[in-house]
């Protein structure tokens, strides 16, 4: 399942929604266990986030997302960070080793690079050396090591513990560990997006919602506590920075249902089912079904449920989308706006995702960019959740 980077198609993959403030004197925590099911129809009046999240997922306090997000704060505090000191790399192999991140990104993500030359120098580096990060790890799965997958992936471990310990292996690891130095980051979410590339090894079925959504959690959610503190918080925002990191999590969240909605037939090829069970089981759904890709209308009805679940995550998303640091939001909302436009393509095709793929077309990719860019400009959040 490609699912890396949490903005995909632009960012690739780019694979919860609970988290503890990063603000020193702020701390907030609200925690919600999740049911499985969602409910046919919306309801109108005002409703809570605890409550939403209990209808539409599993809150993340499940995946201790607070521990990540305090340690992050820990180090933004101090001038010299635990894991990572100065790795006093030459000036001009540095600015190579950026240099062949964003050559990467600019190749494989055209439209999440575009949207980051917006950033700050320090700032857009950063996230290149993250997306190559992400990518790499990501093609684990379907390179030519795939075959001998476990024992990559734990030597791959390995090497993220040297990246985080100023021992890089070649030049685009030295970007992330002087990445590291410059931005608090945690090696918890990192981790995490190994242990989704081991879950692909060990599991092709998902009994639940709760279960796929640790999936979606370890293989996108985690690039929201990658980047947001890479991509800074607006100064002004009145929002506590733990609804932040929750709505980056969000995005994540909503973009990896998105591929997966987007993929079932590709995926179905290769014997994987990455739906709820017990989801399709109500609507009448087999993975006998799935594989003879047969479009039914308990297909669509079951289709416009998990559609309607991935908004629910872009919904949340946007409140966090608008309290970044301004010249970071640009490319977030374009990713958020251009998922979104997938959905909408799933159902112009008729809810038929076994036998056609879903796709923006670069016209309205490059249309959607300048909407997307005075979304970025707006500092009010567009839905408000208690």
């Amino acid at each position: 399942m490609n699912a890396a980077f949490s903005y995909q198609t632009i960012l690739p993959s780019i694979k919860k929604c609970n988290c503890i403030s990063i603000s020193g004197n702020n701390t907030k925590n609200s925690s919600a266990r999740a049911a499985i099911a969602i409910p046919k129809t919306r309801k109108k009046h005002s409703i809570s986030q605890t409550e939403l999240l209990s209808v539409h997922g599993t809150a993340s306090t499940d995946l201790f997302v607070h521990e990540i997000v305090e340690r992050q704060t820990r180090k933004a505090e101090t001038t010299a960070f635990d894991l990572c000191q100065n790795p006093s790399f030459h000036p001009v192999f540095l600015e190579e080793a950026y240099e062949r991140c964003r050559d990467l990104c600019a190749e494989y993500a055209k439209t999440f690079y575009l949207g980051t030359q917006l950033m700050t120098e320090e700032r857009k580096k950063a996230i290149w050396a993250i997306y190559v990060w992400c990518r790499r790890t990501d093609e684990l799965v379907d390179g030519p090591n795939s075959a001998h997958l476990s024992s990559t992936l734990d030597r791959w471990e390995e090497r993220l513990d040297d990246i985080f310990n100023g021992r890089p292996y070649d030049m685009l690891d030295a970007a992330l560990t002087d990445t590291l130095y410059k931005f608090p980051l945690d090696i918890k979410p990192f981790k995490d997006m190994i242990e989704g590339m081991r879950m692909d090894t060990r599991k092709d079925r998902y009994a639940n919602f709760e279960e796929l959504y640790m999936y979606c959690y370890c293989v996108a959610g985690t690039v929201g506590l990658m980047s947001v503190p890479v991509m800074g918080i607006a100064p002004e925002s009145l929002l506590s920075d733990h609804r932040i990191y929750n709505a980056a999590l969000c995005l994540g969240i909503g973009n990896q249902l998105t591929n997966i909605l987007r993929d079932v037939g590709e995926d179905a090829s290769r014997g994987r089912v990455y739906l709820p069970q017990d989801e399709m089981a109500e609507f009448g759904i087999s993975d006998k079904d799935v594989f003879s890709r047969k479009v039914t209308d308990g297909w669509r009805e079951f289709m416009k449920e998990q559609i309607t679940r991935a908004r629910f995550y872009f919904d949340l998303a946007e409140e966090g989308a608008t309290q970044l640091h301004e010249a970071s939001r640009w490319p977030v909302w374009s990713a958020l706006m251009l998922y979104r436009m997938i959905l909408d393509s799933i159902e112009s095709n008729g809810y038929d995702n076994l036998t056609k793929r879903a796709y923006v077309g670069r016209a309205k990719k490059l249309l959607t960019l300048p909407v997307a860019f005075g979304r970025s400009l707006q500092t009010k959040p567009s839905i408000v959740l208690s």
